[in-house]
């Protein structure tokens, strides 16, 4: 019987060791386009005053006129659309906005970008994208820079800086 019952118990140990790694859970490999956090702060230790939250597509060889299409709406990175936040109320080219989370979408152009904040929040790329919920909209030139592969959004003391390959724009933020 001690013989019959030890086999068994370790038939039912077996039998549960496989069906639990067959319902283990099954991890995405790492995002082509990672995830990316930028904070709006007037020093490392200031409480943030904005923050955008972002996918990074990469050029990889192709052009940023492909990726996204001048005149056409862009959700502003990859995958999800772009939020940004607002800790308070602000001014964001120029123009009030409140307190809040919005849709970062832009408009590219060949001299000038448009950048728009929408009350359409969590929502995938700019497929659903509705003029009619546009918060705002601002207009901001085009320069040139040193190429950068990875799509980018930096801060700096008075300005919200977008740059992919060698096009740069830059939006006056401030409170």
């Amino acid at each position: 019987m001690k013989k019959s019952t030890l086999l068994t118990t370790l038939a039912f140990a077996f039998v549960m060791l496989f069906s639990v790694n067959s319902q283990a859970q099954k991890f995405a490999k790492l995002d082509k386009s990672p995830l990316d956090i930028a904070y709006f702060r007037t020093n490392r230790n200031a409480a943030p005053m904005a923050k955008v939250i972002y996918s990074r597509p990469q050029l990889n060889g192709r052009a940023l006129a492909t990726l996204a299409p001048n005149g056409k709406v862009w959700r502003t990175g990859a995958n999800e659309a772009s939020e940004i936040k607002f800790y308070n109320d602000s001014k964001f080219g120029g123009k009030d906005v409140k307190a809040g989370t919005y849709a970062l979408y832009t408009i590219p152009g060949e001299k000038e970008w448009t950048i728009i904040l929408s009350s359409d929040t969590d929502v995938w790329g700019a497929y659903n994208y509705k003029e009619s919920n546009d918060v705002l909209r601002v207009k901001a030139p085009v320069t040139q820079g040193e190429s950068i592969e990875a799509f980018s959004i930096a801060f700096d003391n008075t300005n919200m800086f977008l740059a992919w390959g060698t096009t740069r724009v830059a939006v006056p933020i401030s409170q």
